[in-house]
């Protein structure tokens, strides 16, 4: 449980560090005319996401879930490689990545990158993550539950995205 509650811990500081980035390319965008577009879900994202970083680790504890080196480890390269694709796109929409859909008037679509393949890379370290944290240690009450949650949530938040990138 004590490597868990760390690698759990590592992730809290990731999604920390995001939100400063985040930050920063907002005051960026705002600074050009950037609009925000569907504030009215983005709460429920981050509340998903506090909810999956603080039951996974409950869940574990609370229910003795163990872990078990056949799932474990794969379940943990699909976090560590959601991390990786996640910090690719960061780093590929520079200034105009952010945690909110901030469209700023002007700018063209980001064609390079993983954005090559997939309109949505971003999403798809989300699903991924959201699957396989908790299941790093067999966590898979909160695995179903952030999954279908997470699923109603991107098909808001994809739509809004979509919507804002078309006008």
């Amino acid at each position: 449980m004590t490597a868990y509650a760390l690698l759990i811990g590592l992730v809290v500081a990731e999604r920390l560090a995001e939100l400063v980035v985040a930050r920063r390319n907002l005051a960026w965008a705002r600074a050009r005319g950037g609009v925000e577009y569907g504030r009215r879900h983005y709460p429920w994202i981050v509340l998903a996401h506090v909810a999956l970083l603080a039951a996974a680790p409950a869940e574990v504890w609370l229910l003795g879930r163990p872990f078990v080196p056949a799932l474990g480890w794969p379940m943990l390269a699909v976090v560590v490689l959601a991390q990786g694709l996640r910090w690719w796109c960061i780093r590929t929409l520079g200034h105009q990545w952010n945690t909110r859909v901030v469209v700023v008037p002007g700018l063209p679509l980001v064609h390079r990158g993983p954005y090559r393949w997939l309109r949505h890379p971003n999403y798809v370290a989300v699903v991924a993550e959201g699957i396989a944290l908790p299941l790093v240690h067999t966590a898979w009450v909160t695995a179903l539950v952030f999954t279908i949650t997470n699923a109603a949530l991107l098909s808001v938040r994809v739509r809004v995205e979509n919507a804002a990138l078309a006008d």
